[in-house]
This record gives structure tokens, sequence and C-alpha cells, in this order.
């Protein structure tokens, strides 16, 4: 490089962590490629990446400091960095972008730096500007019928992009989001987490919206706020009268007499036994029994004469 690293960042030699980091900030926007046609710029930009990087790591900044730019590059004894120096030569990647992508995070540096569809000039978030929301991002959250009948809560963890203390680098954070489901919730029921998407500098974080979306139960298929049962029973059953047994969704065991003929048509509503109503829990829906009637595979023929005999009556 052949200069002097403090200089290039137009800081003293006095600057904390934090001052070389805002130093690098402001000049690497004012001087990258892409907003500064200048001649000298590009060359600017890659002199504002090295010396960042040696600013920034304390062993080679240590170094630096010590011995100067020659002992950086050309190498000091190992046993004069036991104070934590850089004892190997040190070279420079030569790649500035790369420096400049690890400093703001992600691949895309310059996303957070347009709003309403136009660049923001380089050097600090102009006065007027506004800053805009990113779109918001939807996950599944998928559920049980039991869940969605008795209420529950649920946790779940994301990962997210959250800026740092000196406002200017960021980092990956997990965070836990905690759902009170309500009794009765429907499919697609939307549960919206304002404002916890990635963070930017010049951005508002997207909302999270999650998504309710309800498995298959093994006994029960949901229409709306009731609950479809279906029964096997035989062809005798449907003409001479049954009792269904029922186990509800809260432990309950129901039986239920059914003493009209029963044709593949026919359905027993079952008054307030279906699921609880999201904006009034103490009402509920119906319990729809509807029924898959089994006939005989074969019958001789001394049981079909007895069958025509029985039912030899007038309408």
């Amino acid at each position: 490089m052949g200069g002097d690293y403090y200089e290039t960042l137009e800081i003293n030699r006095n600057a904390t962590n934090a001052d070389i980091k805002k130093a690098y900030r402001r000049l690497a926007l004012k001087f990258h490629p892409s907003s500064n046609r200048e001649s000298g710029s590009a060359e600017r930009f890659s002199e504002l990446a090295e010396a960042y990087d040696v600013l920034s790591d304390p062993r080679k900044k240590a170094t630096y400091d010590k011995f100067g730019e020659e002992g950086l590059k050309g190498g000091i004894p190992p046993e004069l960095g036991s104070s934590g120096a850089w004892s190997s030569k040190y070279v420079f990647h030569g790649n500035p972008e790369k420096t400049f992508r690890e400093f703001f995070g992600g691949d895309n540096p310059f996303a957070d730096f347009y709003t309403n569809d136009a660049p923001l000039q380089f050097g600090g978030l102009q006065p007027g500007v506004v800053k805009t929301q990113d779109s918001h991002i939807e996950r599944d959250l998928h559920l049980s019928l039991d869940d969605l009948f008795h209420g529950c809560t649920k946790k779940i963890k994301i990962s997210r992009r959250v800026m740092n203390e000196d406002g200017y680098t960021s980092s990956i954070k997990d965070k836990i989001l905690t759902i009170d489901v309500k009794p009765g919730w429907k499919e697609g029921t939307r549960v919206i987490f304002p404002k916890e998407g990635d963070q930017g500098p010049n951005s508002i974080p997207a909302d999270i919206v999650l998504i309710v979306r309800q498995r298959s139960h093994p006994l029960f298929v949901r229409q709306h706020d009731d609950l479809i049962y279906k029964a096997q029973i035989s062809l005798e059953m449907a003409l001479t009268g049954l009792s269904v047994d029922v186990q509800t969704l809260d432990g309950r065991l129901l039986t239920i007499p059914i003493n009209d003929i029963v044709h593949p048509a026919y359905k027993k509503v079952v008054t307030g036994e279906g699921m609880p109503l999201s904006q009034a829990p103490s009402q509920r829906g119906n319990l729809i029994i509807t029924f898959d009637i089994q006939f005989p595979e074969r019958l001789s023929a001394e049981r079909k004469h007895l069958i025509k005999q029985a039912l030899a009556f007038k309408y």
C-alpha cells in the first residue's frame, strides 16, 4: 500500500474500534466504484479496505503500531508476537468488495440504501428521506385439531439479522416468538409479529406473519365450526336402528341413538358438540354424524328369500 493506514481512514492513532468502523463506513460508501466514477476512486476504495482489514484486527493493528507496515508485511520473529502481535507476513487478500460485504452483512450491501426506488446519496441518510418497510415474511404454523379446540401456547425460534451497538454492522441472532392460540381458530388465521424481520441501518424490519395450517385428525373432519364424524355400520344397523359412540375432543363419550332408517345421504346433527366459536368460545358448532353402510359381500339364496319376505310391505 505504501501509505499510513490511519491517514487512509482519516483518523488518529488513538481512534477506538468504533471510530475505525465509523470511518470505514463513511469513506467506503463515498468511494465505492458504483457511486463514485471519479478517477482514482477504485484505488482509494481498495486502500480503505486494506486499512480497515488491518486496523480492525487487534493482532494486525498491534504489529502495525509497533513495527509499521514493513514489520507487518515482512513478518516479525514469533517470540516478539507473544504479546498478541501478528507474527506472520501479512498479505492483503486484494478483494475490497469482500471486505465491504462482510462489513455491511449480506450479499447485497447496497440493498439497505434504497428507498422509494431511488438510491440515497452515499455518506449518510439524507434529510427528508423516509424509510420504507421490507415486505412481510409469511410462514406456516402447523397445529393439530386438539390445539385449535382447546387453545394452547406455542413457541417458535427464528433467526434474524440485528444491528450491533455501533449502529453500522449487524449479526445473526435467535429470538423466541410466543403464540397464544385461541380456541376455535380456523385454517388460514394470520398471526402478525410487527417488525421482527431482519434489521438494516436504513430500512424498517419486515413483519413476520404466521398462517395457521390445521393437521388432519384420525376421527374428525372440520367444516367451519362443525365437526364431521363418519360411522361405519352394517346394513342391518341401517335398517333396524343403532347407537353411535363418539369420543369427543374434550374426553367425553357421547352415545347417540339413531332410530331412523339410515340411507347413504342420512346425517345426524348433534347441536353444540362441534368446535368452539373463536369470537365466543363458550358456544360451539355442531357435531355431524355421517354413515358408511357396509353391505354384505354375498348372500345365500335362503337369506335373499328371507330379505324379500321382510321387505315385502306396502309403503
